[in-house]
């Protein structure tokens, strides 16, 4: 069975066939980012609060860094289609049990479906294309895992209109809710087989085409592939590994504060203003912030091929401070400030999520970089629940004390620019592997029979 889903592409296969696949899967995962629209309903109907409305997401995005971790490693031994089936089948499963908590009132339902099995598809699925992008796209590997992931940032593009669209169908109460669920789970998995029937491996001696004229990538580009490659195991006793770790956290810490609060957070702010903002565009805003995350993931990460990962790190973690600043200095006084700023945190957000595997293949080359990849997500775990959890317990901290508007948030923005802060200068601490840990790929089950050449020592990042 397993022999089956790894089976190579056949010859004349093209690898623009790759990224389609990858994006049928990113697109229905990344329905996790419009996890705020359900919360006011959620909160109304089952008598929650913001904090504990929250759960589901939280936890779903701690599934997704600790599934991501172990299914890293599996995608690399049985395949991406097998990744990509048993991702669909947890994505969908917990939709229904979601369902069935909603139905029944029994919130901790909600939480297990959504949460916990849900969130464990969100981990594989996320992990699933990744390593065969880079196999398939050496030449361009910022380009091809942008265009991925780009997916799972404009998941919520498409979830949150859906997801008012339903509701307001069936209606905001637990049936409602219910209903919505069980329509989202059966849409999401019919999608989520279209990649499955998609992607494939590379044929063992794939090369990609010489375009005329090219010539070979400078080392800040980066090469197509780094000097002796680096096991998943030698890479977590690096430095470079957990600067790394320090600069996902920090970076997905200050965008998922946003993101999970982004329709309740910007109703707030401007209550009281002469221009509110109604429920209505409150989810728009969330769409607008889905566009933005989703853009960042192929523009940022496309231009990293360019300029080099780490300076395109401290763009993102130096942007988004000064973001932070802007937002926390000009309070409620413009609409347009507020939007704009917040969009492009999220586009910053959304690029060092798809940068980041180009950034290991520079250090690490493409080995086992899918395992790598899936245990530097656990940064995102901890992330997932820094950030909602710093702005949750503020907010409502600040709404027992009698705030309203910025001053509910202020405290939060300001420990987001501190953790930004420290980000950048894990990324200044970054630089190349020492050669004690490289080594020539084995031909064991992780290493998915790719020809890996060696080149040159040291791509700097």
């Amino acid at each position: 069975m397993l022999a089956g889903l790894r089976t190579p592409a056949p010859r004349g296969w093209s690898r623009w066939l790759v990224p389609p696949a990858a994006l049928s899967i990113h697109l229905a995962i990344g329905q996790a980012y419009a996890w705020s629209v359900f919360k006011p309903p959620l909160e109304a109907s089952l008598g929650l609060s913001g904090t504990v409305s929250a759960v589901p997401f939280q936890l779903a995005i701690v599934m997704l860094g600790l599934s991501a971790a172990f299914g890293g490693t599996l995608v690399e031994r049985n395949g991406p289609r097998w990744a990509m089936t048993v991702s669909a089948v947890c994505f969908t499963s917990g939709f229904l049990v979601a369902s069935l908590g909603a139905a029944t009132h029994a919130y901790w339902l909600v939480v297990l479906g959504y949460g916990v099995i849900g969130g464990t598809g969100l981990g594989i699925g996320y992990v699933s294309p990744v390593s065969t992008l880079l196999k398939w796209f050496p030449d361009r590997p910022g380009m091809a895992t942008g265009i991925a992931i780009m997916g799972f940032g404009g998941g919520a593009l498409i979830a949150a209109p859906w997801s008012a669209y339903l509701l307001d169908t069936f209606g905001r109460d637990a049936t409602g809710i219910a209903k919505t669920f069980l329509v989202m789970g059966a849409g999401y998995g019919v999608f989520m087989t279209l990649g499955v029937l998609l992607v494939r491996l590379p044929p063992p001696d794939w090369a990609p085409p010489q375009r005329p004229g090219a010539a070979p990538a400078a080392a800040d580009g980066p090469p197509l592939v780094t000097g002796p490659q680096v096991s998943a195991r030698d890479a977590l006793r690096t430095p470079q590994f957990w600067c790394l770790w320090v600069v996902l956290c920090a970076n997905v810490t200050a965008g998922i504060g946003i993101l999970e609060r982004a329709a309740p957070m910007i109703v707030d702010f401007f209550a009281g203003t002469p221009a509110p903002v109604a429920a209505g565009a409150a989810t728009g805003f969330v769409g607008l912030l889905s566009l933005a995350n989703m853009l960042g993931r192929l523009v940022w990460s496309s231009a990293s091929d360019v300029i080099g990962r780490k300076r395109i790190y401290r763009v993102y973690l130096g942007g988004g401070a000064l973001m932070y600043l802007l937002i926390a200095l000009s309070g409620n006084s413009s609409t347009f400030l507020f939007i704009g700023c917040a969009a492009v945190i999220l586009s910053f957000y959304g690029g060092g999520f798809a940068t980041i595997p180009a950034y290991l293949k520079d250090l690490f080359g493409v080995f086992q970089v899918g395992a790598i990849h899936g245990r530097l997500l656990t940064a995102w775990s901890l992330a997932g629940i820094l950030g909602p959890l710093i702005v949750n317990t503020v907010a409502d901290a600040g709404e027992a004390a009698g705030r309203t508007g910025p001053a509910l948030y202020g405290t939060s923005f300001l420990v987001m620019i501190g953790l930004l802060a420290v980000g950048f200068a894990a990324n200044e601490l970054v630089r190349p592997v020492d050669p004690r840990h490289h080594q020539r790929p084995a031909t064991g089950p992780e290493s998915e029979s790719v020809p890996v050449p060696v080149a040159e020592k040291g791509a700097a990042p």
